[in-house]
């Protein structure tokens, strides 16, 4: 099989995205994710832009990567100058990286608005910047910005952009839809016509304006292009660039061509997530592939059919890209999703029991109620062990009161909450203040729990989620609280619906508690 070399630009294009933003210390990290998961290239920003770019370069070199090679980018030299003396040419050489991509205009709009030169003088731009590197760099790349707009306004002129770099002898040409509205039919049209001309290895880099990012760069691929720039997650410029955790496995799986090993491609969704958790930025569900929403089953029908052939509903088989089959339990259910979950939880559970149909009925009775257990499958595990006899009472709340009192206009409100609970023959009366009447009772039942129950200070809560529902009564509507907690092995999610924020809170924190007690005694 062909090999097609993936060029990451997570490190400098994805930064360009609003809210993302990463220390030199996260861009290391990154580097040496995207090593291990077998990216060929690892553009690690533009030296001559921030002092941060140019102490990535500095650092990376004491960094031992098994086999990807650091790249620097730039832009073409300015005019009247020569590129010995052009303060960006000198800065990207003085970083000492293995490869160097530099841009330049081939849309005559560009030339003629943004640089305001001749066309003639803007081909002497590229040439000679290109030529100068090559001569003082192993490697070169040169990106074509805006090529298939350029193409499309000025095809002969858009040629004679690609045949200067090649004059110039470059290693790679890369094809660059920098507005991100090309289709991808376009995208073929236009690299046949290429091809044509130019003999250089084509890459591509697509941007995602148009949703068609990762399209473009697959029908690139299928067109022969040998090299693909994108980002992991898609992070980038307005509407992102093209997400190398959807190209990959495309690549791979679908166009038959090597890009990684077997083994790399199994570590794809947990290099996805590393950089969504140094991102700072909750992880997009839905995602192709690597998304826990990827390869999840919700209607009985589904359920019952992947568990005889997986194919019927998964494209491909989630394990080869690192992630796995999850059944969702909700109104939709049938009794092959409640028997899917129970294995999963190590519950025996036999399709013709009463207590199946018990369960299948209780769901669809609290869902109709507002409650969901798509992300609170801690609650669920509870709700059936309960239904089973099999679950166990460590404690028992006798009540609790939350006070939220605040004083004067100009200072925050201040909570406290009391709890009074009893565990054995023993009672624990206690009062802790929080930020806010839910963290207060977080607090108080922690405080009183964890003198019985030691391992309960391992527990974070990670996140909480409020949502009003759909009816219609105004502040009287019912109220669902979705509550992921974890611990240094595992994260878990519970719900509680009220028309009383605190009662719905309070029901998914005993959850929490509850559950963490009985895996702590199934260990």
């Amino acid at each position: 099989m062909s090999l097609v070399k993936l060029y990451d630009t997570t490190l400098r294009d994805g930064t360009q995205a609003e809210d993302i933003s990463f220390l030199v210390e996260d861009k290391i990290r990154i580097a040496h994710k995207l090593d291990e998961l077998g990216i060929h290239y690892i553009e690690g920003g533009w030296p001559g832009s921030n002092p941060k770019d140019v102490a990535f370069f500095k650092d990376i070199k004491k960094s031992k990567l098994s086999q990807a090679k650091i790249a620097a980018f730039g832009s073409t030299r300015r005019a009247k100058t020569t590129p010995d003396k052009d303060h960006n040419i000198k800065t990207l050489i003085a970083a000492e990286p293995d490869v160097i991509t530099i841009f330049g205009k081939t849309w005559d709009f560009h030339v003629r608005e943004a640089l305001r030169i001749s066309l003639e003088e803007n081909l002497e731009l590229i040439y000679d910047s290109l030529e100068f590197l090559k001569q003082n760099t192993p490697e070169v790349c040169y990106d074509a910005e805006h090529f298939f707009d350029g193409y499309k306004a000025n095809p002969d002129y858009a040629i004679k952009t690609l045949q200067a770099a090649q004059q110039a002898k470059v290693d790679c040409i890369v094809l660059c839809d920098t507005n991100g509205g090309t289709m991808p039919y376009e995208i073929a049209e236009i690299i046949s016509a290429v091809k044509k001309h130019i003999t250089t290895p084509l890459g591509i880099h697509t941007h995602n304006d148009g949703e068609c990012a990762v399209a473009n760069s697959i029908q690139a691929v299928h067109q022969g292009i040998v090299q693909v720039q994108g980002t992991i997650n898609g992070f980038g410029e307005r509407c992102g660039n093209a997400n190398l955790c959807s190209i990959i496995p495309a690549i791979k799986l679908k166009l038959k061509k090597e890009c990684i090993s077997d083994e790399q491609l199994r570590h794809l969704r947990e290099v996805s997530h590393f950089v969504y958790e140094l991102a700072n930025i909750s992880p997009e569900k839905r995602q192709a592939y690597v998304g826990k929403s990827a390869f999840a089953h919700k209607g009985g029908v589904h359920v019952s059919a992947i568990q005889r052939h997986p194919e019927t509903y998964e494209h491909i088989r989630p394990e080869v890209v690192g992630n796995s089959t999850r059944v969702l339990v909700s109104d939709l259910s049938g009794r092959s999703n409640i028997l899917a979950k129970a294995e999963e939880f190590n519950i025996n559970l036999d399709s013709k029991d009463p207590v199946t149909q018990e369960i299948l009925e209780s769901i669809k009775d609290m869902e109709n109620r507002g409650f969901q257990f798509e992300g609170a499958e801690a609650s669920f595990e509870l709700l059936m062990k309960k239904a089973l006899g099999t679950h166990k009472n460590y404690f028992q709340v006798m009540g609790f009161r939350v006070i939220d009192e605040k004083r004067t206009d100009d200072q925050s409100p201040t909570a406290e909450a009391t709890v009074k609970v009893k565990v054995g023959g023993k009672v624990e009366h206690t009062a802790a203040e929080g930020h806010g009447p839910v963290n207060a009772l977080d607090n108080a039942l922690r405080k009183a729990l964890e003198k019985f129950y030691p391992k309960l200070k391992e527990v974070k809560l990670h996140d909480y989620k409020v949502r009003v529902l759909p009816a219609g009564q105004g502040t009287a509507s019912s109220i669902r609280v979705l509550i992921e907690s974890g611990d240094k092995q595992m994260r878990w999610g519970t719900v509680g619906v009220s028309d009383n924020i605190i009662d719905a809170s309070y029901q998914a924190l005993l959850d929490s508690i509850d559950f963490k007690l009985h895996h702590s005694e199934e260990k």
